[in-house]
């Protein structure tokens, strides 16, 4: 047997065997795979349990996202065609950082035509990343326009509202005339959920003063999805105003998720009080992955400060060149 294959055999009679973990140090394994491995693991993919697949999945997406250096890429695209639903769908969030512009066919018919509701939901946050892409004009206009049509159509259409919803949220990232006035329907309706993700299209626009009032009025909402939406969304936007309810809500909010989100946002807003009060809570937890978390908003808040120095500079520069031309 070729001597190169081997390690990979070892890894693959792990995944047949349901009695052990999966090894940490196998996950790498699958990070830019080699093609003779893909296909060892394809040919051995249908005798492998469905839990034990979904397990590997998982714990290939969860180190994705704490190693920049991995990419499953190439699992993830060999996936996409999987009989399980829910194997299609971990394979798709093995691809969010992949850029790849002839993803998006497969995405937009996994959208309209895949008879699993959420697949249809997922493929719609895919092609999410291809709006903001084409939004900085990253890949051609004419696809740019082809995923919003689609888009467009399941958010006006009659599927199931989970994938509308997501069909909403990734519109979120569009400059069409038409997505402000989707996103205003839909944060006046009564269902929460629909107004969350309202909320959360908001946060991707970067229209902040069109949404600024909205975002702000959210933030105290007693529903948590709500308020979970507006915490993210103050931050994405950048909102001043939002520091102080922020500030105080970490006082209060004893969901996790919605505390952090909070801290996150705070580092995107920036402010000399949102670095003592984050240095605050460093100085008091433990180490941690909550020490981790709060080390990484401190290293955004100074990327927040940079840019904003950066910006305050280019428009000093820009007040100059105005000067000079009238004299």
């Amino acid at each position: 047997m070729d001597e190169e294959l081997l390690p990979f055999k070892n890894v693959l009679d792990t995944l047949l065997d349901d009695s052990q973990d999966i090894p940490h140090r196998y996950l790498t394994e699958f990070s830019d795979i080699e093609p003779s491995s893909l296909k060892s693991l394809q040919d051995t993919w249908p005798r492998i349990e469905l839990s034990r697949k979904l397990l590997l999945l998982e714990q290939l997406n969860t180190l994705a996202n704490e190693d920049t250096l991995v990419s499953f890429d190439d699992v993830g695209r060999a996936f996409l065609v999987d009989d399980e639903p829910q194997v299609r769908v971990r394979a798709m969030r093995l691809l969010v950082e992949c850029e790849d512009v002839r993803l998006v066919p497969k995405y937009i018919d996994m959208l309209t035509q895949d008879k699993d509701v959420a697949v249809r939901a997922e493929a719609a946050s895919m092609l999410g990343i291809y709006v903001q892409l084409g939004e900085f004009e990253d890949i051609p206009a004419e696809v740019h326009h082809q995923i919003e049509d689609a888009l467009l159509e399941v958010l006006n259409g009659e599927d199931e509202a989970s994938v509308r919803r997501r069909a909403l949220e990734a519109l979120g990232f569009s400059s069409r005339l038409e997505v402000p006035v989707l996103i205003e329907s839909a944060f006046n309706r009564q269902d929460p959920v629909w107004k969350a993700s309202a909320i959360f299209a908001m946060g991707r626009s970067i229209d902040d003063k069109r949404w600024e009032d909205h975002v702000l009025h959210m933030i105290v909402s007693e529903d948590r999805r709500i308020r979970l939406a507006a915490v993210q969304a103050s931050g994405e936007l950048a909102l001043d105003l939002a520091r102080p309810l922020l500030l105080n809500l970490l006082e209060d909010e004893f969901d996790d998720a919605i505390a952090g989100a909070a801290i996150w946002s705070l580092s995107q807003i920036g402010g000399e009080d949102v670095r003592l009060y984050l240095q605050n809570l460093l100085d008091k937890v433990e180490e941690g992955d909550e020490t981790a978390y709060l080390e990484e908003a401190l290293d955004n808040l100074a990327f927040t400060e940079d840019k904003a120095i950066f910006d305050l500079l280019a428009l000093d520069a820009d007040e100059l060149d105005e000067l000079d031309l009238e004299d």
